[in-house]
This record gives C-alpha cells, sequence and structure tokens, in this order.
C-alpha cells in the first residue's frame, strides 16, 4: 500500500502530461486517519468523472457501537453521514478550475427518503464512503496542481467533518438512528396489531409541488377520526396518536381536491422511513404494500390471471397468460397476481389510475351485457376473498361508484384534507339500496412456479440465446458483463432492452433504478437457467445482496450511485423485462 507521500509525488511526475495519464494514479493510498482508493479514473475530462472511495476504522471514526448494531440505526446512521458529506461536498464542488468536469466534487443527493445506499456503506470494522471527482485539466492536459489540492485540502476536511464523531453533533446523529428505531417499533406494533397503517397527528402530508418532495408550507395537519385513533408508546419519542387503519378493506372518498389521493401517496411511501422535517416520519406502512395501477403496453409473461379474466373469444388462456401489449384490464389483473408472487399483504389502488372495466361492472351494465359475455370477474368481486382467504388488505380511494361501500370495512372520507369516519353511516344507507355483486365463485391463489427463460442475447440482427450446445459465433462470453444504461428513476436499458418502470410508483430515487439493472444484470448472467421460478430467482438475488453486499453485482469496484430496492420492485423488475 503506498503513502499520501508517494500519490503527492506521481501527481507532480504526470503533471502537464496528457490526460490519459491520470490512470496510472489508480490504487490505494494512506492518509494518515483514513485510506483512499482512487477506483477508476475517466478518460477524459469531459467523460463521467472518476470514482473514489475512502475507508475510516471505527476506532478512528469514533461512533458508538449502538450506533451501527442493528440494521435500522446502521441504515439511518449511514444515511445521516452521506447527508454531511454531500453538504461538506459543496463548499468545494468545482472551487479547483479547469476544462470538462474539473474540479466537480459529487456524492450522492439523498431525497426525504432513508435508504440504503453504496455511498456510504458501514462494516464490522470500517466505514467506506463512495464518491465522484472530475480530475482537473487544461484543455486535456493534466492539472494535477489542482488534483493535489482536492485530495490533500479538500478531501481531508470534508472527511474529517463527515466521518469522525467528535466532529459531528452529537444530539443530531443521535436523533436521526432514534427517529429510524422509532419508526421501526411502529412496524413491528403495525404487524402485532393487525394493522396496515398509521398516520400520526399532525403529519403534513401534502408536497410543496409536482417536482419538489418537500412539505407544502401552511397545509392542514393530518388528525385522525377519534374512532380510528390509536396511541402507541414509542422506545425514544414516548407517545404517539394517531390514526390506525386496520387490516381488511379500507375505503377513502370525498369530493376533489379535498386530499384522497395525498393520503395515498403517503401512504404508498410510508414502506420507507423517512428524514426530520418531511412531515411524514411517522406515516408507516405495512413495509410489503404495492401500489396497483392500470399499465396499457405492459410485456406479461406466463401469468395466471384466471382469476380475473377468462373464457376470452380468441380462446388464449388466462391461466398462462403473455403479451407483449397488455391493456389496461390484463395488465392490473396481471399486476395483483405478481404481487400476491412477490408476497405483498397490502394493495394501494386509486380508482383514478384504474382500469374502470377491472374494478367493477355495475347492474345496468350486467343488464346490457350478460356475464356470460363478460371475460372479467371484477376487483371488487374478488377483495373480500383476497383477504379472507389470502391475507391481503386493500386501501382503495373510490370516487366515482357506491359498488366499494358494500365491500368496505372502513370508509374514510377527506373533507378539506380532514379524515372523517363515515363508516357506520354509509353501512346505514348501504341498507336502503339494492346491494350489488360483491362475491364471485371459484377463488383460487395460483401456484407460484413459472420459470424465467434463459434472456436472448441478439447481436447483428440474430437471436444468439445458448441451446444446450456452444454459443453462438456472435455471442459474448458469460463472464463479460452485459451493457446496462439507466434513464432517472422511469427505465434502464439492458444490451439494448429496456425496462419501464415509469408506473412502479414506489422507486423513490434512480439509485433505486440503477440498483434493479445491476441486480437484474446479475440474474441474466449467472442465475436465470429456464429451471428457477420467480420466486427462487428473487429470493436468491436478495439473499445475494443480504449476505455479500454490492460487489457481487458490479464489474470491478462499487459505484456510489446505488441504493437498496424492495424485493417487490425487483419482481416488478423481472416481469417487466421482455427478453
Amino acid at each position: 500500500m503506498k503513502s499520501s507521500e508517494d500519490l503527492r509525488r506521481q501527481l507532480r511526475d504526470i503533471d502537464h502530461r496528457s490526460y490519459p495519464a491520470y490512470k496510472s494514479l489508480a490504487g490505494s493510498y494512506q492518509f494518515g486517519s483514513f485510506l483512499l482508493v482512487i477506483d477508476h479514473v475517466q478518460g477524459d475530462p469531459f467523460a463521467s468523472p472518476s470514482s473514489l472511495h475512502v475507508e475510516i476504522l471505527h476506532k478512528n471514526a469514533g461512533f458508538p457501537a449502538a450506533f451501527y448494531e442493528t440494521d435500522c440505526a446502521r441504515i439511518a446512521l449511514q444515511d445521516h453521514l452521506t447527508r454531511q458529506f454531500s453538504s461538506q461536498f459543496e463548499d468545494y464542488n468545482f472551487k479547483a478550475k479547469g476544462s470538462g468536469k474539473s474540479g466537480l466534487l459529487a456524492v450522492t443527493r439523498c431525497g426525504q427518503e432513508v435508504l440504503e445506499r453504496s455511498a456510504c456503506q458501514i462494516g464490522r470494522d470500517r466505514i467506506i464512503a463512495r464518491f465522484h471527482v472530475g480530475f482537473p485539466a487544461f484543455g486535456r492536459t493534466i492539472n494535477a496542481g489542482e488534483l493535489e489540492k482536492i485530495l490533500f485540502e479538500f478531501l481531508p476536511r470534508c472527511v474529517e467533518n463527515s466521518f469522525f464523531y467528535r466532529k459531528l453533533d452529537a444530539k443530531k446523529t443521535e436523533a436521526a438512528i432514534h427517529l429510524a428505531e422509532d419508526q421501526e417499533a411502529i412496524r413491528k406494533l403495525l404487524r402485532e396489531e393487525r394493522l396496515t397503517a398509521f398516520v400520526a397527528n399532525g403529519a403534513i402530508l401534502p408536497r410543496k409541488s409536482g417536482v419538489s418532495d418537500l412539505p407544502l408550507q401552511n397545509s392542514v395537519p393530518f388528525r385522525s377520526p377519534a374512532s380510528m385513533e390509536r396511541t402507541f408508546v414509542l422506545p425514544h419519542r414516548g407517545t404517539i396518536t394517531g390514526m390506525a387503519i386496520p387490516e381488511g378493506i379500507t375505503l377513502i372518498v370525498g369530493g376533489g381536491y379535498h386530499g384522497k389521493s395525498t393520503l395515498l401517496e403517503a401512504l404508498q411511501t410510508g414502506v420507507y422511513n423517512h428524514i426530520a422535517g418531511d412531515g411524514r416520519e411517522y406515516v408507516i406502512t405495512e413495509d410489503t404494500a404495492v401500489k396497483l395501477r392500470a399499465e396499457d403496453g405492459r410485456s406479461i409473461r406466463n401469468v395466471d390471471i384466471s382469476m380475473f379474466i377468462n373464457d376470452l373469444p380468441n380462446g388464449k388462456d388466462t391461466a398462462l397468460f403473455s403479451t407483449p401489449d397488455a391493456s389496461g384490464s390484463t395488465s392490473q389483473a396481471a399486476g395483483v397476481i405478481e404481487n400476491l408472487e412477490s408476497g405483498s399483504r397490502l394493495f394501494l389502488i386509486d380508482e383514478d389510475t384504474s382500469a374502470t372495466n377491472f374494478m367493477l361492472r355495475d347492474d345496468f351494465m350486467q343488464q346490457v351485457i350478460s356475464r356470460e359475455k363478460e371475460p372479467i370477474t371484477p376487483f371488487l368481486e374478488r377483495a373480500r376473498d383476497l383477504y379472507e382467504k389470502a391475507g391481503v388488505s386493500t386501501i382503495l380511494v373510490a370516487g366515482s361508484s357506491g359498488a366499494f361501500f358494500y365491500i368496505a370495512d372502513k370508509i374514510v372520507q377527506m373533507d378539506c384534507y380532514r379524515p372523517v369516519d363515515i363508516t357506520d353511516h354509509v353501512k346505514e344507507l348501504c341498507k336502503e339500496h339494492k346491494a350489488p355483486r360483491t362475491q364471485a365463485p371459484n377463488f383460487r391463489i395460483p401456484e407460484f412456479d413459472r420459470a424465467l427463460p434463459p434472456f436472448r442475447k441478439k447481436s447483428g440482427g440474430r437471436d444468439d440465446r445458448r441451446r444446450g450446445g456452444r454459443p453462438g459465433r456472435d455471442e459474448q462470453p458469460r463472464h463479460e458483463h452485459m451493457k446496462t444504461k439507466t434513464f432517472g428513476k422511469d427505465s434502464f436499458s439492458i444490451d439494448k432492452e429496456t425496462v419501464d418502470l415509469r408506473y412502479v410508483e414506489q422507486l423513490a430515487d434512480s439509485e433505486q433504478t440503477a440498483a434493479l439493472s445491476c441486480l437484474l444484470r446479475f440474474a441474466l448472467e449467472q442465475v436465470i437457467d429456464g429451471r428457477k421460478t420467480v420466486q427462487q430467482t428473487a429470493e436468491l438475488l436478495m439473499r445475494t445482496l443480504d449476505q455479500k453486499g454490492w460487489e457481487p453485482f458490479c464489474s470491478s469496484y462499487v459505484p456510489c450511485g446505488l441504493a437498496r430496492p424492495r424485493i417487490q420492485e425487483l419482481y416488478a423488475c423481472l416481469n417487466r423485462f421482455r427478453g
């Protein structure tokens, strides 16, 4: 291992040479209280910046062991340190001058959610922090003096002020961990008390704008109806009171712009912990909850949707249904089955983003179009069995049909952003009207035994799938990584096959999408063989991530810029890959 002085000498030796000479710097250098590792050097000042990381031993960092001995505390501390590091970098970003990305200092930009990220990992004996640096240049000539300023002046200050306990505000650090532990305590109480979600009194649910996830100022604080109010005792905060939503079927109704969708959106993000000041710190949802919606045009492969759709006029088998271009109803039916397969115990549905003919059929329509001519069994007629026989609850935002009142266990009206429990009142009104059909026969949970076929790699227009013999002439060897590219939060491509995740609404960060691309690439190269089921594949990937971290899913080094997805989003990724 080289010393920091070795790095300084190397820098001075290559000063004013051609930019590719920077590549000779790759390696590890001891900087007193931390180790600096240059993982990857950019090939050009205008290319993606270089990847580096630092390692700080716990004995030097000085954090109490209690701050990282549980997963909950560790992830919260990692998040807090990443935010601190990012804040430090802001003071030095582009202070070193040059062409292209010269002087850039960047680490993950965290959002409102607390996610497990590759940017900061706390292991048994050390903290690893990953980041990017734009190596400075004059045109395409090395500007070693400016890089020396970054690595020997700016970086040590940022590391010292971010990863050494004595330099941090101890109360803020402890508060971040205590908040996460309180949030985890509520999740545990949800399971013990047979609840699906909790929204604390005083929570701020509306967001600042469509492009900002910050809380809206001067908005109406949430206040639970008295009939749904519960008080819990948390390990650090003490008592907390709010609305507890029980298992079963809960309906959210109300006039337009009164907060129905705002409440549902808060619940769908409640599968993640949030930072202090977000307003939704104590909006906690069953952590397997999935937002379901129609996705016209998505790919479906070998899914048994016969619970909802049967006897198609074209004779297509819905017990093994595949299509490259799903309709709204078939896509939503597949979404229900795929998420039963993923282990979800709560469905979140907004009628506005659902296929109407999948959700219900009114009496008049059934008189005009007889049941024998309609292949769809609507969700209305399956929701009760999904709960009673499959253990899956539903929280549904409805605004156009009263038919859902007949299956609801709880009915909450949003009135000017304030929830009102109208269950008893509505149930009395239901007695005055003819009840629609709310249950259908032949409910059956499918067998989840479908396997994923090996990837058909296309090169030069020909299909190069391995067929048990030698690889095709144009096929890449298995040890070579397929090329991936991420397009923000909404999609990524892998060997030119695009995975569209626009409607996977619980992805919170583009770094989760980047991580999904790495997980899928690993699956295609090393896991999917035509025999393993979707469940076996997803569980193996998450188990590998748990046990071995990010390393197996990356090539030569772990980059900054990955965030752990839930297994539900991994299933969504596997199910939407068309290859």
